[in-house]
C-alpha cells in the first residue's frame, strides 16, 4: 500500500455484546477516556460472530495500523485472525492494544493490562510494545478442514468441552467469573478420556489423556495456569499434557491449576515445541483462545514474534 494511505489514528473494534452488554453500555465511559488521554480513533462495531475478522482486514486494507480491540478474549481472538489473513502489510507493522470487557480477560492478565478502563486506556496511551508470538492450528470440522490463529492458549479433551458449555451457557445469557468453574466441576461427571497420538518436534507420546494444553500465555479459564510457564516470544508453545486420572483426584488438584504448580503432579506432563500434531480415537476436540474450533486431526504451528501488542509489564523483563 502507498505509505500516504496509511493513517495514524487507532482503528477501534467494539464488541457490544462482550461483558453481557458492557461493550454497549460502557461504550460512552470508554470513548471519553480515550479522549481525554488524547488517542485519536475510529471506530466500527461487530455486529455477529467472526464480523470483527472482516473488520480488522478491511481496516488494515484501508491504512490502519494500530488497532485496540474493545471485547474479551474472543474479540482479541478475531482480531488476531483478520490481521494475519489480510495481504495488505506484514503483521509485524501492527500494533494491537486491548480494553478487556470479557469476563475471561486472560490475554490481559499475562501482560499486566488493567482491567479497570482508564487503566487499560492510560497503557495504550503509554504505549509501551513488544512482539509476541502467534500460534495457528489445522482443524477438521466434519470432514473440511481448517485453519485459525490464537494469541494465547489453545485447549484439546475435557478443556475443549468445558469451553464449548460455557460458551453454550454465555449465549443464554449465564454470567459470572466462576462459570467456567462450576463447568468444569459438573463436565466430569459424563466427561471419557481419549487415546491421543500426539508428535511433538518428532518425538511421539502415544497415551490415554484427560485434556492437553498449548500455550503461547500462561492464563485460560478466567486465571487457571495451565501453561505456567508459558513465555509469549521465546517461538515455542509450552504443552501440558494431562494423562488418564481419577475425577476425584481432578477435583483434589484443582488449585494447582491456579496457583502455578501444575506440572508437580506425577501423571501432569510438560514440554516445549514448535510444530505439534495430535491424533486421536475417539476425536478429540478443540478450542483456541475460548473459541470452539472443531476437532483431530489437528496440526499445531507457531510463528515467532510475529504482532506487536501493547503491554504494561512484560513476563520477566525488569520494572
Amino acid at each position: 500500500m502507498d505509505q500516504k494511505h496509511i493513517t495514524h489514528n487507532w482503528l477501534a473494534i467494539v464488541n457490544p455484546n462482550a461483558g453481557h452488554g458492557k461493550g454497549k453500555t460502557d461504550w460512552q465511559k470508554i470513548s471519553d477516556l480515550l479522549f481525554r488521554y488524547h488517542i485519536e480513533y475510529d471506530a466500527c462495531f461487530t455486529g455477529h460472530r467472526q464480523h470483527a475478522i472482516e473488520l480488522t482486514k478491511a481496516g488494515i486494507d484501508r491504512g490502519y495500523r494500530n488497532i485496540i480491540t474493545i471485547g474479551g478474549d474472543g474479540t482479541m481472538n478475531e482480531v488476531i485472525n483478520g490481521c494475519f489473513m489480510q495481504r495488505s502489510c506484514l503483521t509485524k507493522e501492527l500494533t494491537l492494544g486491548s480494553i478487556m470487557v470479557g469476563t475471561g480477560n486472560d490475554w490481559g492478565r499475562m501482560f499486566d493490562i488493567p482491567n479497570d478502563y482508564e487503566g487499560a486506556v492510560r497503557v495504550i496511551s503509554e504505549h509501551k510494545t513488544r512482539l509476541q508470538d502467534t500460534g495457528m492450528v489445522y482443524y477438521f470440522h466434519g470432514t473440511e478442514r481448517n485453519k485459525r490463529y490464537f494469541i494465547n492458549i489453545a485447549g484439546l479433551g475435557f478443556d475443549a468441552v468445558v469451553v464449548q458449555r460455557t460458551n453454550l451457557q454465555k449465549d443464554k445469557g449465564r454470567k459470572g467469573k466462576l462459570l467456567y468453574l462450576w463447568n468444569l466441576l459438573t463436565c466430569l461427571l459424563s466427561y471419557k478420556h481419549t487415546h491421543t497420538e500426539v508428535d511433538i518436534d518428532g518425538m511421539k507420546i502415544s497415551d490415554h489423556t484427560f485434556t492437553i494444553s498449548l500455550g503461547i500465555g500462561k492464563y485460560s479459564g478466567g486465571g487457571m495456569m495451565q501453561t505456567p510457564h508459558a513465555v509469549p516470544d521465546d517461538g515455542f508453545f509450552d504443552i501440558t499434557i494431562i494423562k488418564k486420572m481419577k475425577k476425584m483426584e481432578v477435583i483434589r488438584r484443582l488449585k494447582m491449576l491456579y496457583d502455578g504448580t501444575i506440572l508437580n503432579h506425577p501423571l501432569i506432563e510438560g514440554y516445549k515445541g514448535k510444530r505439534i500434531l495430535i491424533d486421536s480415537d475417539p476425536l478429540i476436540h478443540l478450542e483456541a483462545d475460548g473459541e470452539t474450533l472443531g476437532h483431530s486431526p489437528i496440526e499445531f504451528g507457531i510463528i515467532p514474534r510475529s504482532i506487536n501488542i501493547i503491554y504494561r509489564n512484560y513476563p520477566g523483563e525488569d520494572n
